[in-house]
């Protein structure tokens, strides 16, 4: 599946400067930013540009073990004690035995000092459905409401294997489930087997020991049944309660949130953690035991978590990364030894722009589909050929069926590797407080009627049309990917400043230009006025006229609809003149069709002169023009 090293280079825009090997993994030391290759050259900044080192070489490292302050006993907040006194007084009204724990995630955030609104009740000796009802009986008898009385049925495939019920305490819902063994099937994540637990069996069944221990409501006392659930919280180490490689291969999932709950606490993975999640019985199980579903769940909550580069290179460091990120039968061209971890330089440069431009800057939806973008830009340009035999960017496979994401989260991944192309030709201008010619950037058709003096706002007031309002996700995007001045001297956070610098730059001409929204702007002229205004009858031409109509109200911000429908009648009847003379396009094609008895033609893009299957921009929008050009004139240059 993969390439020698040296093919990177010639498939990527991040040149391997030199690897390390550890642990049977080639390992990146150094990586520089050169420019892309999939864009035109001729539409970046002409300036020298050197070498960008984007991993300080602590990246990829694992942390030194640190202690963490774990309070010794549980504080209960006001709700908490109301809850907990209404479940409590259910046991004495009824003279119920029953032990009630609260299990899992709370017990941890609470010994940890954070809020925690998920509350999951465990029983020792009746269902939840039971103990519900009484609960619901004891607020009636008392006069309080019971709110939002409901039963969640058992669901293997979303990890729900047994029956919960739940309620509203108070504005807050609470689960209710028994406290369980389980055995598993060979093949399978789901229990095949389950029964009525104890606390401790069901404390080593439960995938990590900071998750395993209990806080019990009767007698207001935390529960470790693994005797070392505190002390990994308190070293931070993420541990399995069973031997590593028993509990992945009873659930594989686990290795998963093994890798999230590590990177969102900044814990250390255990060592033998370590060495069963990397071998192959536990990386085969968890191909084709857990639902794909179910991988990309654990995914999106990675990379919209608090430290999604640490779980990704967890990832990488496990060898897991083509196993999480699946790839289709066939693909060209070959991916190169070390493509996942320039996955992870990608990430991790966008995710320390993002902290260095200001939470503020990006929604957590735009910051989630910048971070899913910058991590598979490198496969950008690998494709596949679906079962029409259509070229399909591999990321698209990716995403939606070995991740099994929105289809919305595909398709806005995608445009954004494409307009990343289509901004950088528009950066150099965008930055530069001196007239930079526009060269290679004139992918709109009909540019010629646009004034030169304009042409910048009209070219990035229809691409940030099309981007709405994530237009800033593609600017990081191209900032990342566009070659700037470096001192060989510079640290990392200093060439990251430079690309703050640039996107604030870009960021500040397009809000100066006026195209902050430019969305939001309402079109001056409709459909049918342009079909009455130039007697035309529907078709293509409408939507061609409409583009002008578009390209000459952002080269007149301040014109008015009368101006636009005069200027769209004088091109019209410029246009039916140039027909009637035989000088238009129409005249061209009917030349080339002469020539094209006799010869051979090609698509070439109009914008970088590349055929179809080798253009960047080829999915790209309505915009996007081809013509078809004779073989002797592609050669001589025509």
């Amino acid at each position: 599946m993969r390439v020698a090293l040296k093919a990177a280079i010639k498939l990527e825009p991040l040149l391997l400067l030199s690897t390390i090997r550890f642990g049977g993994l080639p390992r990146i030391a150094s990586l520089s930013l050169l420019r892309d290759f999939s864009c035109p050259p001729k539409t970046l900044l002409r300036t020298k540009t050197k070498t960008l080192r984007l991993l300080s070489s602590t990246t990829m490292t694992a942390s030194s073990p640190l202690r963490y302050q774990v309070k010794d006993k549980i504080q209960l907040s006001d709700l908490e004690k109301k809850i907990f006194d209404r479940l409590l007084g259910t046991l004495t009204k009824f003279g119920l035995q029953t032990q009630l724990r609260v299990a899992g995630g709370w017990v941890r955030d609470k010994l940890l000092g954070k809020e925690c609104y998920d509350i999951d009740i465990a029983l020792d000796n009746m269902m939840g459905t039971q103990f519900v009802d009484k609960v619901r009986e004891y607020l009636l008898s008392i006069g309080e409401d019971a709110q939002g009385v409901c039963v969640i049925e058992s669901n293997p495939d979303q990890s729900k294997h047994l029956e919960t019920a739940r309620m509203r305490l108070f504005d807050n819902w609470i689960d209710f489930v028994n406290l369980r063994s389980e055995e598993y099937a060979e093949n399978s994540r789901i229990p095949t087997k389950q029964s009525f637990g104890t606390a401790e069996e069901d404390a080593y069944r439960r995938d990590l020991t900071i998750n395993s221990l209990f806080y019990n409501i009767n007698t207001d006392t935390i529960e470790d049944f693994t005797k070392r659930g505190i002390s990994d919280l308190k070293s931070g180490k993420i541990v399995t309660p069973l031997p590593p490689k028993e509990t992945f291969l009873d659930d594989p999932l686990r290795v998963l949130r093994a890798i999230r709950f590590g990177a969102r606490f900044e814990f250390t993975l255990d060592e033998d953690l370590k060495g069963a999640a990397a071998c192959g019985e536990v990386k085969d199980a968890l191909a084709a035991k857990i639902s794909r579903e179910r991988i990309g769940t654990e995914f999106d909550l990675m990379i919209s978590g608090n430290q999604p580069v640490k779980a990704m290179t967890h990832i990488c460091d496990l060898t897991l990364f083509w196993t999480v990120f699946s790839l289709p039968p066939e693909f060209e061209p070959p991916i190169a030894d070390g493509c996942d971890r320039l996955c992870i330089t990608y990430l991790d440069t966008a995710w320390k722009l993002i902290q260095l431009l200001g939470e503020s800057t990006f929604t957590d939806e735009q910051k989630r589909i910048a971070l899913y973008t910058a991590l598979f830009l490198p496969l950008r340009n690998t494709t596949y050929r679906d079962k029409k035999a259509k070229q399909i960017p591999v990321v698209n496979w990716i995403i939606r069926e070995s991740l099994k994401r929105k289809a919305k989260d595909a398709e806005m991944v995608l445009d954004f590797h494409r307009a990343s192309c289509k901004l950088m030709s528009l950066i150099p201008c965008l930055a530069s407080n001196e007239d930079v010619s526009l060269v290679g950037a004139d992918w709109i058709r009909e540019l010629a009627d646009v004034p030169e003096s304009s042409r910048l706002r009209v070219l990035t007031g229809f691409l940030l049309r099309e981007l709405k309002e994530f237009w800033r996700v593609a600017l990081l995007i191209s900032t990342l990917l566009h070659p700037i001045d470096i001192d060989d001297t510079e640290d990392v956070h200093l060439q990251l400043c430079k690309r703050r610098d640039l996107f604030k730059t870009v960021e500040n001409t397009i809000v100066k230009l006026g195209l902050e929204k430019v969305w939001e702007v309402k079109q001056l002229v409709n459909g049918k006025e342009v079909m009455k205004e130039l007697e035309l009858k529907g078709g293509p031409l409408v939507k061609e006229w409409l583009e002008k109509a578009m390209a000459w109200q952002l080269a007149h911000p301040s014109g008015t609809a009368e101006e636009c429908i005069d200027w769209l009648k004088q091109s019209n009847s410029k246009r039916v003149k140039m027909e009637a003379s035989g000088l238009d396009g129409g005249g061209v094609n009917r030349k080339l069709d002469k020539i094209k008895k006799n010869g051979i033609f090609i698509l070439l893009c109009i914008a970088c002169k590349s055929p179809p299957q080798f253009c960047p921009a080829s999915f790209s929008s309505s915009f996007l023009c081809f013509i078809e050009v004779p073989v002797e004139l592609e050669r001589g240059g025509a």
